[in-house]
């Protein structure tokens, strides 16, 4: 699994190889709708968030985790994080999370597209088996948006671990094989389609 830094381009948005430079991006996009105060998630505060991009920085270093900043293409506005991590390549396979994106680029496709680019290249350039996805249990927003992507529930692992204010968190995992993605890809093109900008006329 070659799973060298790369950047993903698509029509409503691009993942860049997380960096240093996108702090000052990533700490405005964190203030639109106060992503870090929701109890239930591991969204970093603005004052943190310099140690988290070091901290994914080095953990792609060891090739545990290959970490995107996700921009949008009309603008070039910073919108969140997301990565490849629980990589395994005797499978192969991979995970993607750890996932956030400014609250008013909820709703606009471009976390649709940015799980498209991840996906395809996890199955058509890394040859993945299988990509994970996991969420918690009380986040109902994302376990919603995992299953419109076509992702099947594997299960539930019961105290899987504590939220920041000590309550044990029910984590749900969800995968899609090789032999879904096609389906999966359709599915994910065919949501976009009215998104994507029409080509200029003469």
């Amino acid at each position: 699994m070659p799973l060298a830094p790369v950047t993903l381009i698509g029509h409503l948005v691009r993942l860049e190889p997380l960096a240093p430079e996108h702090l000052d991006g990533l700490v405005d996009a964190v203030h639109d709708g106060r992503m870090w105060d929701r109890w239930y998630t591991s969204i970093p505060h603005p004052d943190d968030m310099a140690a988290e991009i070091e901290r994914r920085i080095a953990l792609q270093r060891t090739g545990e985790m290959l970490p995107f900043t996700a921009v949008r293409q009309a603008d070039d506005q910073v919108l969140g994080m997301t990565t490849y991590y629980d990589i395994d390549a005797s499978v192969p396979r991979l995970e993607i999370g750890y996932t956030w994106n400014r609250e008013t680029a909820h709703g606009t496709g471009t976390n649709a597209e940015s799980k498209l680019l991840l996906l395809r290249h996890a199955f058509e350039t890394l040859d993945c088996e299988c990509v994970g996805l996991r969420t918690q249990w009380v986040n109902h927003q994302s376990r919603a948006a995992i299953e419109r992507l076509g992702a099947k529930q594997d299960g539930v692992l019961r105290a899987n671990r504590r939220y920041r204010n000590g309550a044990l968190l029910d984590a749900v995992l969800f995968s899609i094989l090789r032999a879904e993605w096609p389906a999966v890809r359709a599915n994910l093109e065919h949501r976009l389609r009215h998104r994507v900008p029409a080509p200029a006329t003469l």
